[in-house]
């Protein structure tokens, strides 16, 4: 069910679970993995601003998005939550974790590293720029995505002339650029509750830093996927499950 401002209600009774996407993605790329989670709890996914339903414009600041997921925990008042993020919203579950530990009870993260500095978006640009837009139907988005057309079928939407990315490609390079200019260790040091971290085994990230993520939180697992992309709850479901399955039953005593 949609509650409004790009905010997806998938059901479910319980522990409140926020599920956060990735950068381009949206709630909704979330909702094989919400047809198991629901067992474990109450599970709500947010399109962050500037992608799927979401308000439009900035600012762009990590902080913002965090506090956007901050209000919508408050406001649900089923607190604290399980906040499951991929890539882009594992960085918003962890942030979130550290500055308002009040809401957070447990964080996945699955595939994000706190230090990216001195990357740019330009090998990006050439990507973007690379894809047949408008795609001519979603068939057409899965067979150029290929592995990942599931995932982006969700992310693009209908117009007159066919189909597009439902966010601004400017907006994305500015909200990743941020990523390039800075590092969130000191997020990481803030983290006190329960943390899984699922690294995938084809990775585009800085060697070593999503073990050395989990070896900071008390208690924080690590977890690699050897034959997963960047998306692994698409690229391998079964083990993605199984992780987060373990770690939650631990962490809600299921």
């Amino acid at each position: 069910m949609d509650r409004g401002n790009g905010v997806v209600d998938f059901g479910g009774s319980g522990p409140l679970i926020v599920v956060l996407h990735g950068l381009m993605g949206r709630a909704t790329t979330w909702w094989s993995v919400a047809q198991w989670l629901t067992r474990y709890g109450h599970v709500v996914g947010p399109d962050a601003r500037g992608h799927g339903r979401a308000r439009r414009g900035g600012p762009w600041r990590t902080e913002d998005f965090v506090d956007d997921v901050a209000e919508l925990v408050t406001e649900l008042g089923e607190g604290p939550a399980v906040l499951i993020g991929h890539s882009m919203g594992g960085l918003h579950a962890w942030a979130l974790a550290a500055t308002r530990p009040d809401l957070a009870r447990a964080v996945v993260v699955e595939d994000m590293a706190p230090d990216q500095r001195g990357r740019t978006v330009d090998a990006w640009r050439a990507y973007f720029d690379s894809w047949p837009v408008p795609f001519q139907s979603i068939a057409h988005v899965r067979r150029f995505f290929g592995a990942t057309g599931d995932y982006f079928a969700e992310c693009v939407e209908e117009r007159a002339d066919g189909y597009h990315l439902i966010a601004d490609l400017a907006d994305l390079y500015e909200i990743a650029a941020e990523w390039g200019r800075r590092d969130y260790w000191a997020l990481v040091a803030g983290v006190r509750c329960p943390l899984l971290v699922i690294e995938a085994g084809n990775t585009a990230m800085p060697p070593g830093q999503q073990a050395e993520l989990a070896a900071r939180v008390p208690g924080g697992r690590h977890v690699v996927v050897p034959s997963a992309g960047h998306v692994v709850h698409d690229d391998a479901p079964e083990e993605y499950r199984g992780a987060v399955e373990a770690f939650l039953s631990k962490v809600l005593g299921r």
